[in-house]
């Protein structure tokens, strides 16, 4: 997992071609305005989700990792906690389904807090729990971009 502000640049450099991509699609995009919903940034390989929803209480969340793609969940307004644990201190709780491209786990204990202008990057090899409520449950705006992380 990495968690960082979009206006810090420092991290850039060391990113892969595609997650430096992202994070320009995210700077360089008015997503305040973009409809909810799916748009593509390259085609399937990557492509951004809109969302608006109202963040849960923790035992409401399910804990996931995804095989196909790496997640960069960057929140637009709002502040919402998300879960994180290593894939390997993990417990399986239902088998990755391939197409959802999903596996659910046990929940784990730790958490991170991303505000508005934060973003989070999730690998095949990080399990989280996104939408939990950083108090009381109140509404977001994330960007969810998802990039393929091995070839299918």
């Amino acid at each position: 997992m990495i968690i960082d502000r979009l206006t810090d640049r420092a991290l850039d450099a060391g990113l892969p071609a595609d997650l430096r991509r992202v994070l320009t699609y995210l700077r360089t995009t008015d997503l305040a305005g973009l409809p909810v919903g799916r748009h593509p940034i390259e085609g399937d390989r990557i492509f951004a989700l809109v969302q608006d929803y109202t963040t849960r209480p923790p035992d409401e969340c399910v804990w996931e990792a995804h095989r196909r793609h790496i997640d960069v969940q960057y929140v637009v307004r709002g502040v919402e906690r998300i879960g994180w644990v290593p894939l390997a201190h993990a417990v399986e709780r239902r088998a990755y389904d391939p197409e959802r491209d999903v596996a659910l786990f046990d929940p784990g204990r730790d958490y991170v807090t991303v505000r508005a202008g934060m973003f989070a990057i999730f690998t095949p090899h990080d399990v989280h729990s996104p939408s939990v409520a950083a108090g009381e449950p109140a509404p977001v705006r994330k960007v969810v971009v998802k990039v393929v992380a091995t070839k299918t």
